[in-house]
């Protein structure tokens, strides 16, 4: 009986540590800040997509955990130790416009997620966008430009 009491003591004092351990983590991600587009989940932000490698492999290509970087309140993950230092020798530039969010969608004052797969390099810079048509109808980034600043302050950071 008092290996049973401790046992069960010890699974559920494993348990309230794994809870914590999970909980904690999810409070302090840096992702779960809105002001760029992450996997709720995770808070890894555009849902582990590697930034740089749209600009080097003209693709989306996941990133690896052991390449993980934080910048601007997020986490972000990296195919490889040279596109985690491209980055961070330069986050403004390989880090998607507006956060990740849709341009089309800013222009009109709204936030909607940009999806990673569907994508856009456009003037040097990465642009996400909801759907096809939205990235095929997308041409100037200016009135999305006009429009982020008052999009972004009603994003929790």
């Amino acid at each position: 009986m008092a290996f049973e009491t401790t046992l069960t003591g010890v699974l559920a004092f494993g348990a309230l540590c794994a809870g914590l351990a999970c909980a904690a983590p999810a409070a302090a991600t840096p992702g779960l800040n809105e002001r760029v587009v992450a996997d709720p989940a995770s808070g890894i932000a555009l849902f582990g997509y590697d930034p740089v490698a749209y600009f080097t492999e003209g693709r989306p290509v996941l990133g690896k955990r052991v390449f993980e970087a934080e910048w601007g309140g997020a986490a972000w993950r990296f195919a490889s130790a040279a596109n985690r230092a491209v980055f961070l020798s330069a986050p403004e530039v390989y880090a998607p416009q507006f956060g990740g969010y849709d341009p089309l969608a800013v222009a009109r004052g709204r936030a909607a997620a940009g999806h990673p797969q569907v994508f856009a390099v456009l003037r040097d810079r990465l642009y996400l966008f909801r759907s096809p048509d939205a990235r095929d109808s997308f041409a100037d980034p200016a009135p999305a430009v006009a429009e982020w600043p008052a999009v972004e302050r009603d994003l929790t950071p």
